[in-house]
């Protein structure tokens, strides 16, 4: 009586075949963006220029706090954007925050902008602030979107839930 046996290949050869397609997909071979907003801090600032009274995360979210409760104290309202961007001898980088205030209005929002530009390696860290009669005048912020542009064109943008 004849057997006939199958001849299987090993497990790992069936998940490396099952695997391929995923490894080639596009998703995998998409491009990295040229320029990125990481992250946007809004911090208040108090009459003395700074943003917490040690340096300690905790320290600074604490003072942040009592900042926000009582604005007699603040003297300014303070963006710490960190961004990334390849370096470009022709990159025209510059970096916008929209505001919508308490007093203005959504179709109007407030725009501070500042050019920046990119280090060799890293990301950067840039500042925008609102002060003085400016961010007396503004009111309470209610929303921001931080965006990075190349000339004309937007490369990068985040904002706030409510924008």
């Amino acid at each position: 009586m004849a057997v006939c046996r199958l001849a299987l290949p090993p497990v790992r050869y069936c998940v490396l075949l099952l695997c391929l397609p995923l490894l080639a997909s596009p998703l995998v071979a998409a491009p990295a963006k040229p320029a990125k907003i990481v992250k946007v801090l809004p911090h208040y600032v108090d009459l003395d220029g700074r943003i917490a009274l040690a340096p300690s995360l905790f320290e600074r979210d604490a003072y942040q706090a009592v900042l926000r409760q009582d604005r007699t104290l603040c003297s300014g309202l303070r963006f710490d954007v960190r961004w990334k961007a390849r370096s470009s001898p022709t990159a025209k980088l510059r970096l916008r925050l929209e505001l919508v205030t308490s007093t203005g209005s959504r179709e109007r929002p407030l725009v501070l902008e500042t050019p920046v530009r990119p280090k060799s390696f890293g990301g950067c860290w840039a500042r925008l602030g609102l002060e003085g009669e400016a961010f007396r005048s503004a009111g309470e912020v209610i929303a921001w979107r931080a965006t990075l542009w190349n000339g004309d064109r937007l490369e990068d943008e985040q904002r706030s839930f409510l924008w």
